[in-house]
């Protein structure tokens, strides 16, 4: 498949680990110009170091997303370093702790739809005139499979994950005369470190994990990362405000 990613500027949130990281890898592996962008210093840079072993280009920026001039300073320095901005993939979230929803903490609620909600759409915010100045640009923000569905214990996270569904067709519908694509994909489980930490080494909730999905297993980082890297290609070029569901057959049960 022929991307026509070769050379474009890149930003990905949430960069340091998980579905952010395997997404750098991909984009850089198609000749793209990756910014990564995490609050996790050292995995950040761990990322940026994969990289460039390959001899990709790419910086990383310590930012935190539901911080307004952190954003701010993310889309300023990548102008000054590429002085564009091709695609974003807004992938920067946090689980939470689980709660019933009556038992959940105010502080609590409050930050996780800081960092995946407000954090999607002031990244938007930021990066959608640029692209409006080019007259092109692709949007992929990570939301979830809980973004369509409820989910027990979970109701900061599955609010947040509604959130940025709706934030994205409606931001899609908006930018469509401008030559912005605006999509969201929505993985089910996938093997990175937020789930290796509530499976914390037991075969019996790693199996349970594997056994939610019709396939039987759950999916790994780069295969979400491809899906936003088609999202972003040349290949979908007719494709904006959808939502892209990854997750292993799970939702269709």
């Amino acid at each position: 498949m022929k991307t026509g990613l070769q050379n474009k500027v890149v930003l990905v949130t949430g960069g340091a680990s998980g579905i952010g990281r395997a997404s750098c890898l991909a984009f850089a592996a198609e000749g793209a110009k990756v910014v990564v962008a995490d609050r996790d210093l050292e995995g950040g840079k761990e990322t940026v170091a994969m990289m460039r072993n390959t001899g990709a280009e790419t910086i990383f920026m310590h930012c935190d997303v539901s911080n307004a001039p952190d954003v701010e300073a993310l889309v300023k320095r990548t102008l000054e370093t590429y002085g564009r901005l091709d695609c974003a993939h807004n992938n920067a979230g946090i689980a939470g702790p689980t709660a019933r929803t009556a038992d959940y903490r105010e502080q609590d609620w409050d930050e996780v739809i800081k960092v995946n909600l407000k954090g999607v759409w002031l990244c938007m915010g930021r990066e959608i005139p640029e692209m409006v100045k080019q007259r092109s640009g692709v949007i992929v923000n990570t939301s979830s499979t809980t973004g369509l569905r409820g989910s027990r214990l979970a109701s900061a996270y599955a609010t947040s994950s509604h959130g940025i569904v709706g934030l994205t067709k409606s931001a899609a519908l908006e930018y469509a005369t401008d030559g912005i694509r605006i999509n969201a994909v929505c993985p089910g489980i996938v093997d990175t470190p937020m789930i290796q930490r509530h499976i914390a080494g037991d075969p019996k909730r790693t199996a349970q994990f594997n056994a939610a999905s019709p396939i039987g297993r759950m999916a790994t980082p780069d295969e979400i990362a491809q899906t936003v890297l088609w999202l972003c290609s040349d290949a979908a070029s007719y494709i904006t405000g959808h939502i892209l569901i990854a997750d292993g057959g799970r939702t269709a049960q």
